[in-house]
């Protein structure tokens, strides 16, 4: 069935709507060697799970698009052949199909599989299926390719395609088309038709096959009716995309047809932007955007004319636009220094140039109430393009005997120069603004010009110059626009802003920091927009108290350069910068609710826009002014792409820098595996992605550990973790595009195994272990320690009763020698003073009873203690040679019948003191003896007023008695109180002995 005459006839009205478009050309974004491309003939594309796209190219390998960058993989990287003609993408693994076999590409690495040229790659359910240059092959997961035995003549040549429609499997061959229940041998094949047939695809009920030489077949699968599409050859790959059928052609480009009734849309080849028209494969990548591989032009992004672009290719006279201005429904723009362009129903119109203002910037387009233009220029100044109209007469032949002429008016252009040379104080213009017949002319640095035209006098009259003498007190003005009062508003470079208000400028300072420069000014009502160079969109209320406010929300804008402000009929905010366009949408309280950004890779190829040159036309097109030309966005068209998750998967696993063999185990939905770690191995990397290929500067990730919280957003999608815990883990990661829609989250759980010592039971049985220890060495200490304090306690005891014995025995030693001393005494005295002999008699009487009672205890009284003293001073003064007088004092709060001292403890003393002391001094003899009590220590000082006792000691003559009384003493005190405690000092004044101190301590015991 031949091609109907009637699509030849929608193909030639398509042809010619598309040749007066304007220029209008189908979007196409070409990437090749110079973007990083192996090889320009790319025969195969493919999209993985990630996102990125797979290209197989002749000669070149296999090269990897994330939408900015190629990585390749070739033969040096362990891939069977550069030379690829099919891509597969399943399972998380990418079958390659080249002229030496089959490669495998994991996230592991490649396998490689000897074999025939492999043309196709088909799956089905879980099997892979080779069309080679030699019949059909099977992938199995051993180390060989499976030959399949199906058909004499499939075998020997060469299979271009396979497909299966539900019920038949169709397979392509050079040889026709052939279809069968099952690929199996002994399986029924029927030849459809003996064509060279090069591509499958199936459309609802719809087979379609194409051939290289016959045009493109359309079996219908319900009634078996089929029709031929004769016209289209040399036919490469058939794609459906959106419900349309993409036919790529050897030398003719792609064609589109409808699905219906295979009509044509569109051509897409040389003519359309393709630097080559061969053809090898279309695709449609997840978020809806096509691509088009070529043999010996790269590969190509295809836009929906989502806009639409001129530059100097499409009819412009140069790329870079300085001003953009609709008047009515025409649309006038100026480029490079080519002069002014209009654009209206009829296409691009170039103005003729005018002498004295050719090859000049201009840089600002108006129009006045009566349509006419005024263009400001840098360096030549003004144009007025004054539209007039003149008389003529024109002879009406209509009526022979009635011969008149009728006088017609036929408009005309008057251009009118306004420069320095008739009063403009500078021929550098930076914008315009016109009120009514009144024009506002903001020159680059010498202030602001009010002046009308006087079209009776045909000259311009200057009505004032604002400047500094004004109050304009910045004269680098960047944009000059008018408010709903029609005050003219002005920014400049320094950040100022103001207003004319009667002839007076309110200038109102320097509103933002930094010297800001403000490009831009935009009033909707009664607030005012400030784009500024580097710090963003700000806005303030004109009728309120003038607080700039910068324009925040969720969404941050592309970019802080504003050069261009603008709302479209729906109240959205555009702004363009050196990335392209934002397009903002704003809330009541002008806060950012969403930004959608239009660049290169969205179709805007302008790239930078330019200051102030964009506008609005009478259909609510918006018009940007850029440096690499001039592009429209028709309202009315849905630019967002479609509101789909992006989609994050591992890339590789890292344990001590080595990578793991297969991450899909780890990651799996189902039978997921927990990777086990040895102790030793705490270091664990992850890289993970998310491909945007539309924007793939903008995604954002984050991570977190077990049930810590999520890591901040960053650019950063690789994260080293070292010294981690024993035990389990899990690491998850999640993504965001630049609409901040959030992926799902992925995890890949990991256990690192605690070593032996850091287990719980071995640690409880260590601890067990060792409390056993503790408790037998414990038993056993004390075992030794008891027997150690039973032996001492012993030792004690032995040496307490022995001292007890010395004690005892040297009180009856002392007794005697005493008795001997008193008795010699009293037998003196009985022939010189008996008075005074029995005195010392009885005194010596109570003496002696107290000696023996005190003997026999262990401790007395300080009382008793006191009156023994006493008894034995008495005595002593009695016998003594030399008088002396004694004193005994007690300070303590205690009664002294309730302190108790061992007894004899401070005889010896009293006794050195008087006999050494006292007796051999050069003065009247004082003995004074004083007991103190102070916390738990009982002081006893002992004073005479003596020789001193290391004078007297040095001239004594010892007794062994008085010798081993003083040291029995002095070790019975060591024993109560420690070493240190007794204390013998010198008395002296004025470098003169005068006598002896001897002090000591005691524990205090008491009685109750």
């Amino acid at each position: 069935m031949t091609f109907p005459n009637s699509r030849i006839f929608i193909v030639f009205l398509f042809l010619i709507s598309t040749g007066i478009g304007y220029g209008q050309n189908n979007q196409l974004r070409s990437y090749t060697l110079e973007d990083g491309l192996p090889q320009s003939q790319v025969y195969a594309i493919e999209q993985d799970a990630i996102g990125y796209l797979w290209l197989g190219t002749q000669g070149g390998g296999l090269a990897r698009f994330d939408g900015e960058t190629f990585k390749t993989f070739n033969e040096n990287d362990g891939l069977i052949s550069n030379y690829i003609n099919a891509l597969k993408f399943a399972n998380d693994t990418l079958f390659i199909g080249s002229r030496r076999g089959l490669s495998i590409k994991t996230k592991s690495g490649l396998k490689n599989f000897e074999g025939p040229q492999v043309m196709h790659v088909f799956r089905d359910q879980n099997n892979t299926y080779l069309g080679t240059k030699n019949g059909v092959y099977r992938y199995t997961t051993s180390t060989t390719l499976q030959r399949l035995t199906l058909n004499p003549i499939i075998d020997a040549n060469q299979v271009n395609a396979m497909h299966f429609d539900g019920s038949y499997f169709w397979i392509a061959t050079d040889k026709g088309l052939f279809k069968t229940k099952t690929l199996t041998q002994n399986s029924n094949f029927e030849r459809i038709e003996k064509y060279n047939f090069t591509s499958l695809a199936q459309f609802n009920s719809k087979l379609i096959a194409s051939t290289f030489t016959h045009g493109i077949l359309i079996k219908n699968l319900e009634n078996g009716n089929d029709e031929w599409i004769e016209e289209l050859q040399r036919i490469n790959s058939l794609s459906i995309i959106n419900d349309q059928l993409w036919v790529g052609a050897d030398g003719d480009g792609v064609t589109v047809l409808d699905m219906e009734n295979f009509q044509i849309q569109k051509y897409i080849d040389s003519r359309s932007g393709l630097a080559v028209s061969h053809i090898r494969d279309c695709m449609m990548d997840r978020q809806g955007t096509i691509w088009i591989a070529t043999s010996g032009g790269g590969f190509y992004k295809y836009f929906e004319d989502k806009f639409t672009h001129f530059d100097s290719e499409s009819g412009l006279q140069g790329n870079h636009i300085y001003a953009v201005h609709k008047v009515g429904k025409t649309l006038w723009l100026s480029n490079s220094e080519a002069g002014l362009m209009k654009i209206d129903s009829l296409g691009l119109h170039p103005v003729p140039k005018i002498r004295g203002f050719d090859h000049v910037k201009i840089k600002t387009i108006n129009h006045d109430v009566n349509g006419n233009i005024w263009a400001g220029s840098d360096g030549k100044g003004l144009l007025f393009r004054e539209q007039t109209t003149r008389d003529s007469l024109i002879l009406n032949l209509s009526d022979f005997n009635n011969l008149k002429f009728h006088t017609v008016q036929i408009p005309e252009v008057k251009n009118h120069l306004i420069n320095t040379s008739n009063g403009l104080p500078s021929d550098w213009i930076r914008q315009l603004h016109i009120q009514k017949d009144t024009v506002w002319v903001a020159t680059y640095s010498d202030g602001i010009v009010k002046m009308r035209f006087d079209s009776a006098m045909q000259k311009p009259e200057i009505l004032k110059i604002y400047d500094k003498e004004d109050g304009l007190e910045d004269l680098l003005l960047k944009d000059l626009k008018s408010d709903a009062q029609g005050r003219p508003w002005y920014g400049t470079q320094t950040g100022r802003i103001g207003f004319i208000e009667n002839n007076l400028v309110r200038d109102l300072g320097e509103v933002l920091d930094d010297n800001t420069a403000i490009n831009s000014l935009l009033f909707r009502g009664s607030t005012l927009y400030l784009g500024t160079a580097g710090n963003g969109v700000w806005f303030t209320d004109i009728n309120g108290n003038m607080v700039l406010q910068k324009l925040v929300g969720d969404k941050q804008l592309t970019s802080s350069n504003c050069n261009q402000l603008i709302f479209d009929s729906e109240n959205n905010l555009w702004v363009g910068s050196e990335r392209g366009v934002d397009k903002v949408v704003l809330n009541q309280e002008n806060k950012i609710v969403d930004v959608f950004h239009f660049g290169r890779n969205d179709g805007f190829l302008g790239i930078e826009t330019t200051l102030n040159a964009v506008d609005m036309d009478h259909k609510g097109n918006l018009w940007f002014g850029a440096i690499y030309g001039l592009t429209k966005y028709e309202m009315g068209q849905d630019l967002e792409e479609a509101s789909i998750k992006p989609n994050i998967d591992f890339e590789s696993v890292e344990v001590d820098y080595q990578p793991i063999d297969s991450i899909a185990y780890y990651t799996s939905n189902k039978n997921a595996m927990v990777l086990q770690l040895n102790p030793d191995q705490n270091q664990i990397s992850f890289t993970y992605r998310t491909v945007d290929l539309t924007h793939p500067k903008d995604i954002q990730y984050r991570f977190k550990l077990n049930d810590d919280s999520w890591s901040p957003w960053s650019k950063s999608n690789q994260q080293n973790l070292v010294g981690l815990s024993y035990g389990p883990h899990v690491f998850y990661a999640q993504s965001r595009d630049y609409r901040w829609q959030n992926s799902e989250v992925i995890a890949f759980p990991f256990k690192i195994e605690t070593p032996l010592h850091e287990k719980s039971w071995f640690q409880w049985l260590v601890i067990g272990m060792v409390l056993i220890l503790i408790l037998m060495f414990g038993w056993m200490y004390l075992r030794r320690l008891k027997r150690r304090n039973i032996e001492a306690q012993e030792r004690l005891q032995i040496q307490n009763n022995l001292l007890t014995l010395e004690h005892k025995a040297l009180q009856l030693q002392m007794n005697p020698h005493f008795i001997f001393n008193v008795l010699n005494g009293i037998k003196a005295m009985g022939s010189t003073n008996p008075q005074k002999m029995n005195t010392t008699v009885n005194t010596f009487a109570t003496l002696l009873r107290d000696v023996l009672n005190n003997s026999r205890k262990d401790s007395i009284t300080l009382a008793q203690e006191i009156k023994t003293l006493t008894h034995y001073i008495e005595v002593e003064q009695l016998m003594s040679p030399k008088a002396f007088v004694y004193n005994i004092q007690v300070e303590s709060d205690i009664d002294p019948e309730e302190i108790l001292i061992p007894p004899m403890l401070i005889q010896p003393f009293v006794e050195n003191a008087i006999r050494h002391g006292i007796l051999k001094g050069p003065r009247d003899g004082e003995l004074k003896i004083l007991f103190k009590t102070e916390n738990d220590i009982l002081t006893c000082t002992i004073i005479d007023n003596g020789s001193g006792i290391f004078n007297s000691q040095g001239n004594k003559t010892a007794t062994d008695h008085q010798s081993m009384a003083l040291t029995v003493t002095k070790e019975r005190i060591q024993s109560l109180s420690g070493k240190d405690t007794l204390k013998l000092e010198e008395i002296t004044s004025n470098n003169q002995i005068i006598g002896t101190r001897i002090r000591f301590q005691i524990p205090l015991k008491t009685d109750f």
